[in-house]
């Protein structure tokens, strides 16, 4: 007889990868794999590009710029992104997000064969591709629950993180060899074919468990009632300590971010090297991460204690290039750093994806990817333009020092949450139903560490 799973699947079955047992996530994975290996590639080799052959004296200023310019997008388009998925059909926004990012890509390619364009396209061409890239991130995670079983949420989650490591690693590599051997418009022409190949891979894919379809089947809710949409400001006033949790990686990320403007610098000015070692840099950095994302559910504790653990193991691993120049000494240093944010990843997306109310997660995704990517800009150019006065390897050893106080500070937040829910419980005498805003609270602060998902 054939056994059952907890999700009504043969046993069997469960075995598989989460991407072959449901094929269309697989696709759609697949899909975001290819979009943002062509972003990162973009990114990392149009940096390269300018910082050695095209900026002469102001390649930090220029680089950074092209950082900031590209991490604009998800920042302050977020009212418009999230009534976007909110309202259309999640296939339909993440085929055209794809589809539009290829021509871009497309069009500047042609220019580019025909003749050096100027910068200014280029810093135009990184802003579009970023404005899909912000549409088409925050839809597919939206888009989870849609592709696969509620078990394999958290299994999918940590798939579709370590899509930015293989993105990371994939782009990061091809990036700078492809500014080495074919200059610029080997690279924008990778990008066109890879978002457009995206495009096809979305519009071909059927999503079998869409949410329209699951609301119509709660129970005591009419055919047809529609919850109210709520603000962006409602949403996260009724969860006060994932906004504080996601505060504290903002300000993370002005330390961490800067890694993209330090290393080709680093390798410019410190290693001496060529678009290999950017390549090699930029690989260690995705592999970490991707070991990250298969490994961070299985940590032992709560989410806050373990995200303060990386953080503080992020400060020593970004600042040691600085105390102990060499490429051998960087390329380790990027992979516990990488290790650090995927694990920090899974751990947190994986429960936003279960605390945050199916109605709420278009606003939520889209405000947390705001928040996040908030402190990108300044981040790229306050960095990029130091990089222009200071040394590359003290540059490192401002990213760690900086870090520190944020590691302290996210262990701190996780003190008080649970202070505070214990006293909760404590005067409640546990008689009172939770609110959804106290049991996220329990759960970032006192989770199980298994959110590696059904195996």
């Amino acid at each position: 007889m054939t056994t059952l799973g907890r999700s009504g699947a043969p046993a069997s079955s469960r075995q598989l990868p989460v991407v072959l047992r449901n094929p269309a996530f697989g696709a759609v994975w697949a899909a975001q794999v290819l979009t943002q290996a062509a972003a990162r590639m973009f990114q990392v080799g149009v940096v390269w590009w300018l910082v050695s052959q095209a900026a002469g004296g102001d390649r930090g200023l220029a680089s950074g710029a092209l950082l900031a310019v590209s991490t604009l997008p998800p920042v302050v388009l977020v009212p418009l992104v999230a009534r976007v998925i909110a309202r259309c059909p999640h296939r339909s926004v993440l085929a055209g997000a794809a589809a539009v990012a290829g021509l871009v890509a497309a069009a500047t390619a042609t220019w580019t064969y025909a003749a050096q364009p100027p910068t200014a396209v280029i810093y135009g061409a990184a802003l579009l591709l970023a404005g899909c890239q912000a549409l088409f991130d925050p839809c597919l995670t939206t888009s989870v629950p849609e592709l696969v079983e509620d078990a394999d949420i958290e299994a999918a989650t940590g798939f579709e993180l370590a899509t930015q490591s293989l993105a990371g690693l994939a782009g990061g590599l091809l990036g700078p060899l492809l500014v080495d051997a074919w200059d610029l418009a080997g690279i924008v022409a990778g990008c066109a074919g890879a978002y457009l190949a995206a495009a096809v891979l979305v519009a071909v894919t059927r999503f079998p468990r869409t949410l329209a379809g699951a609301a119509a089947d709660v129970p005591g809710d009419a055919p047809g009632d529609v919850p109210p949409r709520r603000t962006l400001r409602q949403i996260l006033g009724e969860l006060p300590f994932i906004r504080q949790v996601l505060l504290c990686f903002a300000a993370a990320n002005v330390f961490t971010t800067a890694v993209f403007v330090v290393m080709p610098l680093y390798t410019r000015s410190v290693l001496q090297g060529q678009g290999s070692t950017v390549a090699a840099l930029e690989a260690a950095l995705g592999v970490g991460t991707l070991l990250g994302s298969f490994t961070g559910g299985r940590l032992p504790g709560s989410p806050t204690t373990v995200g303060g653990t990386c953080l503080a193991l992020m400060a020593l691993a970004l600042g040691m290039p600085g105390l102990a120049p060499g490429l051998a000494m960087a390329l380790v240093s990027l992979v516990v750093a990488g290790w650090c944010v995927g694990v920090i990843g899974v751990r947190f997306v994986a429960l936003f994806q279960r605390s945050v109310a199916a109605a709420d997660k278009p606003g939520f995704f889209a405000v947390m990817q705001a928040l996040l990517g908030a402190t990108f800009p300044l981040s790229s150019l306050v960095f990029g333009m130091l990089g222009d006065h200071v040394e590359a390897r003290w540059l490192c050893l401002v990213q760690g020092v900086g870090l520190a106080p944020v590691a302290v500070a996210l262990f701190l937040l996780g003190r008080r949450g649970r202070a505070a829910t214990e006293e909760g419980d404590a005067v409640s005498g546990a008689t009172a139903p939770p609110s959804p805003q106290d049991t996220a609270t329990e759960d970032i602060c006192a989770a199980p560490a298994s959110l590696e998902g059904a195996r």
